[in-house]
């Protein structure tokens, strides 16, 4: 990873964290059960300009919100997304957020040399930590 940074706050103020991730491309979402990623999915939606009712696609695998894609692969991981025939969809043009993301498809991403952002989520006594990384 080339760049990276870290942010603590609380739900009111993850607008200054949306503002400073990539507008297009791929957004790996990584934490523990209840950690954030959705919360965090849902604030980058309207940070775009979209109303939009976000929620994890968790057995729908993906959402699509215009011209941003919400993916929750906690079920199939690397290899739902693949088996679905999703993995395509990361080459395509617009924002791709993708909730539990794993080893395995970071080392796809990367055999595919396709850039992406890593934000890890994790509580904290704040709010919650956000540790961004970008490949």
């Amino acid at each position: 990873m080339s760049k990276s940074f870290e942010l603590i706050c609380g739900e009111d103020e993850i607008s200054r964290l949306v503002q400073a991730l990539p507008k297009s491309g791929i957004i790996l979402l990584i934490g523990d059960l209840a950690s954030g990623k959705t919360t965090l999915a849902r604030a980058i939606v309207r940070a775009h300009g979209l109303d939009e009712h976000v929620s994890s696609p968790t057995f729908s695998i993906m959402q699509n919100y215009g011209q941003i894609y919400h993916y929750d692969i906690y079920n199939g991981g690397c290899e739902g997304i693949l088996k679905n025939g999703l993995f395509e969809n990361l080459f395509e043009e617009g924002l791709h957020l993708i909730e539990w993301a794993d080893e395995n498809l970071i080392n796809l991403l990367k055999k595919y040399e396709l850039d992406f952002c890593v934000v890890r989520i994790t509580p904290h006594a704040q709010g919650r930590k956000y540790e961004v990384s970008y490949a």
